[in-house]
């Protein structure tokens, strides 16, 4: 299944006094459906306030559009002071992949925006990071070097042509900076000292920029012929760091931004720390994160923990991310709430209703007058249940004694079921979805021949949303066999039976889901578009089925 895609927009504007111009940016972004505000950060000395969302692509760049032009009408530069280096209104506006989208696809929609704001606002719009082509225009202290005081003359450097909008100067509103990054993560590690001296041994050490190296007689720090400080190289890829000390807590931390998460990924940074604080006699205590984390960060650490114990790591979202939590020591000072803390769960909208329900309200839905949740959802389900019998079998086989030699292999395995699992799960509720849009194509008036050809149409590409879902369940409950049939042949002996059971359940889903394929292609008018459906799901049906019977009456036969 598509992961829903998700990008956060960090814009910072010029203004950080005036709570009046400050909530009409807010408001902007928040009348936009799809964007979801998660933090506005107002700095008085500076003078700029940061606000945070996040929400789909489309979703998000128009609100940074709606909060640029905000910006643009409330804010005047030519009026600004403050501590902060800037060059316009909206001083900068980064998109940051989160999930479902690449950089690549995130580089195109800060190009979509810095093209809009260019054209209708009539502001100079740079682009920076991965959306700019050029090196000497990707360091955004690079593009601002000259601040908004010295933007009108830097503007007539052809080097310094924006990239889209004007090159003459917008004295009103200055210049923009749009761009895509990777997420920052900023990290912090408690250590058992209040010494800021030991915590910034601990930071030289793992930094990527290292320390400055010393002469060991002189103990001057050493330079190159050009004069720049020669420096050892830290652990950390695209980590910086220092050590501070912390009156609220009463010890010392190691403060870091980890600017490329897939570079040093937050359970690394972690690790180095408590490395290196090792080797001055200091440990860990737990660690601190500042601000909101995407989900991948804690189930990548998660998995990672659970790989050091030796431990299966298909378990659940939920379950990677408490163990995230306790292994990194994150509620150590305060505690840590998942569904605060991460943008995906800050953003999510409960957009299904049957697979939250308990499983006495999912039979007793099932068993209402409403035509729906049906067959469809129920196999789409149950084959769900297959997919999560394989897993447990799975989960079982790595830790059992005398296993430990293929403790990847079922870990690798029990992975791909919760995968599965998860994937059939979101089914139960597309299915339903499926069927609802039908009724609601069947509804549309049909009073005139326009009428009547538009309602046609919308009934057709509701029927084959229809005959979509249910083919895709057959096709992820077909997927689970491989899992199944290696749990009957390798896993845990004493849990065949339980593998088997969700072989059972898997055929129930690729029939069942078979079933409802055939019933709404029978509907179509177009002959080759319902003899394609057809003959896709009898495929799936005539190569998954014999499997599913074969394995059941091999372990019916070796227990008699």
């Amino acid at each position: 299944m598509k992961v829903k895609r998700i990008i956060e927009c960090v814009p910072n504007f010029s203004e950080g006094r005036d709570l009046s111009i400050i909530k009409a940016i807010e408001n902007s972004i928040s009348v936009v459906e799809g964007a979801k505000l998660l933090n506005v950060d107002p700095g008085n000395s500076t003078n700029r306030t940061v606000i945070t969302f996040a929400g789909e692509p489309e979703a998000v760049i128009e609100a940074a559009f709606q909060a640029i032009r905000s910006a643009s009408q409330l804010i005047d530069m030519s009026k600004h002071k403050g501590e902060h280096p800037r060059m316009g209104a909206t001083d900068v506006c980064p998109l940051i992949p989160i999930s479902g989208i690449s950089m690549e696809e995130t580089v195109f929609f800060a190009k979509k925006l810095a093209e809009r704001v260019g054209s209708e606002l009539k502001i100079p719009v740079y682009l920076y990071e991965a959306a700019s082509s050029l090196d000497y225009r990707k360091n955004l202290a690079d593009i601002r070097s000259g601040e908004y005081e010295g933007f009108e003359e830097k503007m007539k450097n052809p080097d310094w042509h924006p990239d889209f909008g004007p090159r003459q100067f917008n004295r009103k509103s200055g210049a923009t900076v749009i761009g895509a990054r990777d997420f920052l993560i900023a990290y912090n590690v408690n250590l058992n000292t209040k010494s800021v001296k030991l915590a910034n041994e601990v930071a030289f050490d793992i930094r990527e920029n290292g320390r400055p190296l010393k002469d060991p007689e002189t103990n001057k720090i050493l330079k190159n012929e050009k004069g720049d400080i020669l420096r050892s190289e830290g652990s950390c890829k695209s980590v910086k760091a220092i050590g501070w000390y912390i009156d609220e807590y009463k010890q010392a931390q190691v403060s870091m931004n980890l600017t490329n998460m897939h570079q040093t990924p937050l359970h690394i940074a972690f690790e180095e720390c408590r490395k290196a604080a090792d080797k001055y006699g200091l440990v860990t205590t737990g660690s601190e994160l500042v601000g909101l984390v995407p989900k991948s960060a804690l189930i990548d650490a998660g998995k990672y923990f659970l790989n050091k114990q030796k431990r299966s790591a298909g378990l659940s979202e939920e379950e990677l991310i408490e163990v995230a939590i306790q292994s990194l020591g994150l509620s150590a000072l305060n505690q840590f709430d998942p569904q605060t803390r991460i943008i995906e769960n800050m953003i999510e909208e409960n957009n299904s209703p049957l697979i939250q329900l308990s499983l006495t309200k999912f039979v007793q839905e099932t068993a209402s007058e409403s035509p729906a949740p049906g067959g469809g959802s129920v196999s789409a389900y149950v084959a769900s249940l297959g997919a999560a019998l394989g897993t447990m079998v799975a989960n079982l086989s790595a830790h059992k004694k005398n296993y430990e030699d293929r403790f990847e292999f079922f870990s690798k395995q029990a992975e791909e079921g919760q995968i599965l699992a998860g994937n059939l799960l979101l089914l139960v509720d597309e299915d339903t979805k499926a069927f609802q849009g039908i009724m609601e194509a069947f509804r549309l008036p049909k009073s005139n021949e326009e009428e009547k050809s538009i309602r046609k149409k919308a009934v057709r590409k509701a029927t084959e949303v229809a005959i979509q879902v249910p083919l895709k369940t057959m096709e992820q409950a077909a997927a689970c066999l491989p899992l199944l049939e290696n749990m009957i042949l390798h896993g845990n002996p004493n849990s065949i039976s339980d593998a088997t059971v969700g072989v059972l359940c898997v055929k129930t889903a690729i029939q069942g889901a078979g079933l409802n394929v055939l019933i709404n292609a029978a509907t179509l008018d177009k002959a080759a578009l319902k003899e394609k459906y057809i003959e896709q799901a009898n495929k799936i049906e005539q190569m998954a089925i014999p499997i599913c019977d074969k394995l059941y009456n091999k372990v019916k036969e070796s227990i008699i």
